[in-house]
């Protein structure tokens, strides 16, 4: 793609896209299909063309009108969803919108810290903070004077970190979404800040929400629901629920690779943990999400070797068009999320080659080495040991031998695809100033499988 010498007004187009949300809908059927057209619209745009990719100084604006259309889309969803029209056809076209319209601020975004990246071995910036229009607010919603956020006891936070098994878990369901992790925020009566949440490594646990916030995050959207009070007995529920539990007389909550829905089960997921929070906090009149994940492939090789044991599940991402909640401010650090981006669409592709053409994850004996023993086989080199270190930092002691391999192998195969995407985007940018369009990278990675065999990575096709 070349860089374009048209001077086409941005705003007009975003325009052109509130007009058709406001279009009358008579049909759930209608609804799906307005929304697919939207979304084809805009993610087959050579938004490169446009005045905003060449006048720098129009970015923040239009990250703005995005996010705030973005926001209009959501509170559409709501009207949608009371009129009975969200069918899981409109669900899907509904996220894709939103995604890709999330794609374009984090472009914009990129393109107004001149596509600065983030230096080996420095962290990301605080999560809701930065001076770069890292935080985009709901208008709806008060910040503080210094534009600060000011959060409420039962607020969920939804993030995306920069590993590949954040991306795979984004990318879990049958709905693309690109956020991997939620927790809840806890305020004590003497104004101290918490976040609670479910961690794979870990479990449950709770933590000083400053210290949180600055966890290595890519981006973060502050949701809020609708009903403040039965948010904060939430809050305090589950916080109180998980401090016990890792008290002295307590039971450890550990992870739920399951990913069920279940009431009875002990061990807790990250979103579980805010639907188990707000169920019994409101008496069981209230259970997330409105909008499930479904998890119905017909390649459940990477299911099955993770532990999932489930077809309908709440995914992180659920949150995402969820009508109880609203969106308070969504959060990026532009450094990273060219980063993101290309994991993301990696991902993507990787699930859906699995799904299409049947692809399988082949175990090495080296792979079953490692998740059988991991870092407790000092005599394996440090390059094979760091294999399963660098996507699971601390082994739970309910995680599967098949789900550590799984994950490791998936994080291998994904690694030098990414690579190479991330040298042809730099010397995109590099050339001519512009990123590669999310639609070009899906193009590249198709080329890439067309001339790759029947071995992808890790991942190895049936022949015949």
């Amino acid at each position: 793609m070349q860089k374009a010498v048209g001077q086409e007004r941005f705003a007009d187009e975003v325009a052109v896209f509130r007009a058709a949300l406001d279009r009358p809908i008579s049909s759930a059927q209608v609804l799906a299909t307005k929304l697919e057209r939207i979304y084809n619209a805009f993610e087959q745009q050579d938004f490169f063309r446009f005045d905003v990719f060449q006048e720098r100084d129009k970015a923040p604006a239009t990250m703005q009108a995005l996010f705030d259309l973005q926001m209009e889309l959501r509170e559409k969803v709501r009207q949608w969803h009371a009129a009975g029209l969200m069918s899981r056809p409109a669900q899907k076209a509904a996220r894709d919108c939103l995604r890709a319209a999330r794609y374009a601020i984090d472009i914009l975004g990129e393109l107004w810290v001149g596509y600065e990246r983030l230096p080996s071995g420095e962290r990301t910036k605080r999560a809701f903070t930065g001076v770069n229009y890292n935080t985009l607010t709901n208008k709806a919603f008060a910040v503080e004077a210094d534009g600060t956020m000011a959060f409420q006891s039962g607020d969920i936070i939804m993030t995306r970190g920069k590993l590949h098994n954040s991306a795979a878990i984004a990318r879990i369901g049958d709905i693309d979404s690109q956020f991997s992790h939620v927790a809840m925020v806890y305020i004590d009566p003497r104004g101290r800040h918490f976040a609670v949440e479910s961690l794979i490594e870990r479990g449950a646990i709770v933590e000083p929400l400053s210290q949180w916030l600055g966890h290595e995050l890519g981006r973060a959207v502050l949701f809020r629901h609708r009903d403040a009070v039965l948010a904060q007995r939430a809050a305090t529920l589950i916080h109180d629920r998980v401090r016990h539990a890792n008290g002295p007389d307590g039971k450890r909550i550990l992870y739920d690779f399951t990913m069920s829905l279940d009431a009875k089960t002990h061990n807790l997921y990250c979103s579980k943990l805010i639907r188990r929070a707000f169920k019994e906090a409101s008496e069981g009149a209230v259970e997330l999400p409105t909008f499930k994940t479904r998890l119905d492939m017909k390649n459940r090789d990477f299911m099955d070797r993770i532990g999932v044991r489930t077809i309908d599940t709440f995914a992180p991402g659920d949150l995402e068009i969820d009508p109880d909640f609203d969106i308070v401010a969504e959060w990026r650090d532009y450094r990273v999320t060219s980063d993101l981006r290309l994991k993301d669409i990696v991902m993507d592709k990787l699930f859906e080659w699995m799904e299409k053409y049947d692809y399988k994850f082949d175990e090495t004996l080296r792979v079953r080495l490692i998740s059988l023993f991991g870092r407790l086989a000092s005599y394996f080199s440090d390059n094979i040991k760091q294999m399963i270190e660098s996507v699971i930092p601390i082994v739970p002691v309910n995680m599967k031998r098949t789900a550590i391999a799984a994950i490791a192998m998936l994080h291998e195969t994904a690694e030098p695809i990414f690579q190479n995407l991330r040298s042809l985007e730099d010397e995109r940018t590099e050339r001519s100033g512009l990123p590669l369009h999310p639609r070009e990278v899906r193009q590249v990675l198709e080329r890439m499988r067309e001339t790759s065999g029947a071995r992808i990575g890790y991942l190895l096709r049936p022949i015949g």
